[in-house]
């Protein structure tokens, strides 16, 4: 396997669904915690349209309890859905993006829907 030059650190917080917490739990709260998600990184669309076509694309996956897209456009932090996990996480490349009020915001919802849930950190990971 080739070594890049110059591997990227990758600075994370991952929301790990636990119990019978499932993709479909987290419909009743994503609007919501796309829009703070949105609003915490200065990326929130000027055309609401745009918004509700983000929520949309992600609301139908979860309300058929499948893996949905999350959020990965080019930004300072992501919202990934991995595919082989029953997970989402947040994730930066820069050290000084801090992740905490996100993350915090994040379990506030999470605790208010009653979706079981663990939170790990992933901070300074290489990848190549």
């Amino acid at each position: 396997m080739l070594q890049s030059p110059n591997p990227m650190k990758v600075y994370s917080t991952h929301f790990i669904l636990k119990g019978k917490s499932d993709y479909k739990d987290l419909a009743p709260i994503f609007p919501d915690m796309l829009k703070m998600f949105l609003e915490e990184i200065g990326q929130m669309p000027e055309d609401e349209e745009i918004l509700y076509m983000y929520i949309e694309l992600n609301m139908i996956d979860l309300e058929r309890n499948r893996k949905p897209e999350g959020y990965n456009r080019k930004g300072k932090v992501r919202l990934v859905f991995p595919i082989d996990r029953k997970e989402f996480y947040i994730k930066t490349y820069n050290k000084a993006t801090d992740l905490s009020s996100i993350a915090a915001n994040i379990e506030d919802m999470l605790k208010s829907a009653g979706i079981e849930y663990e939170v790990k950190s992933n901070d300074n990971v290489e990848f190549d």
